[in-house]
């Protein structure tokens, strides 16, 4: 009842992000469905499939934690410990709030996909649906019903770990790491050519390896903003950069991974392409992964934002003029590009060589 009360009293723009996630994850259950369909039309191949299902799902999951700790509701204020809510309590309603919305989105895509079979009632486009979603097969409900429950299950366990009380580490321990898992990805990709499941784990070591570094990459942004002999605007921007590199660290790797991934699909479209077998999907697929991976990064620049209003309204007091304060984030913005965009290409450049010796 508690994440009921929360999530009814929540803000617009909280409730706006709540739907993003239950129709991302709609998307996901109507990709996990379409697996299910055609490997039951078809056996051969479906494990490869259900592979590559899983890194919308991924993505899903990545985006709902985001959304969970950006919002307000899972802050933990003063006085709730007496009654009762500490962190612990808070992250379980978060959690449940998170459980509901992903479930939402998996009843619609359940939903539209039968609709789209003639289950329900009728077979709308002409029966395109129907043939695209192997309706001449029956569809198992249990098996259907075990991957709907793959996306609320999954995202409420990662934002109860997310949101734990925990002691935050530095940005610089993790990029180390980071950099060796993406270089493990790269060497994996090689090593498997153009084969789907080599290339699915070659990413995936990648983006996690992005994901660690992203931390490091942001604090060093911000370091380069400050670079030589800075003046006021730029200590305010690297400072802040500094300071929101743990959170917005993360998820700026991973979107670095989706484009350096766009970019090596590009890059082997005109070779034959790569082997991804989602079928007529696997573009929109590919799209969802780039569009969660988006509102992830700006959902927690969303965060970063309300963590430092006190800051800013202190700057205002002392009569520091809103522009800038403005300029401030827009050298951050440029910073940011300036280093992520040349990284995601020289990741995707060492991919397609990795992918066409």
């Amino acid at each position: 009842m508690l994440a009921l009360r929360l999530a009814r009293g929540a803000r617009p723009a909280v409730q706006l992000r709540r739907l993003l996630v239950a129709a991302a994850s709609a998307g996901t259950g109507f990709l996990l469905l379409y697996v299910l369909a055609a490997a039951v039309d078809r056996p051969a191949g479906s494990f490869p499939r259900l592979l590559w299902a899983l890194v919308p799902l991924a993505a899903t999951v990545h985006f709902a934690v985001a959304v969970a700790r950006a919002d307000p509701a899972t802050r933990p204020r003063e006085g709730l410990d007496a009654a009762g809510l500490g962190p612990v309590r808070l992250s379980l309603a978060a959690a449940i709030s998170t459980a509901v919305a992903c479930t939402l989105g998996s009843a619609l895509a359940l939903a539209v996909f039968l609709h789209l079979r003639g289950d329900l009632a009728g077979l709308p486009f002409d029966g395109t649906g129907a043939r695209l979603l192997h309706a001449e097969q029956p569809l198992p409900l249990a098996a259907a019903l075990t991957l709907l429950g793959l996306v609320p299950v999954t995202a409420s366990a990662a934002t109860v770990l997310a949101l734990r009380p925990r002691r935050p580490l530095a940005p610089q321990t993790a990029l180390p790491w980071g950099i060796a898992l993406t270089a493990c990805g790269l060497a994996v990709e090689a090593y498997a050519g153009r084969d789907g499941g080599g290339v699915l784990a070659g990413w995936v070591l990648t983006a996690v390896g992005l994901g660690l570094a992203g931390p490091g990459l942001a604090y060093a942004c911000g370091s380069l903003v400050q670079a030589v002999r800075p003046g006021a605007l730029r200590l305010l921007a690297g400072r802040y950069l500094q300071e929101q590199a743990p959170r917005i660290g993360p998820p700026l790797g991973v979107l670095c991974s989706v484009a350096a991934g766009a970019l090596t699909a590009l890059a082997l479209r005109d070779r034959g392409g790569l082997h991804v077998p989602l079928g007529p999907l696997a573009w929109p697929a590919a799209a969802m992964v780039a569009l969660c991976a988006t509102a992830t990064l700006l959902t927690s620049a969303a965060e970063g934002r309300r963590t430092g209003a006190a800051g800013r309204e202190a700057m205002l007091d002392l009569a520091a003029p809103a522009r800038v304060l403005r300029t401030a984030a827009g050298l951050r913005a440029t910073a940011l590009v300036a280093v992520c965009v040349p990284l995601s290409w020289g990741v995707a450049q060492l991919t397609s060589l990795a992918l066409t010796r």
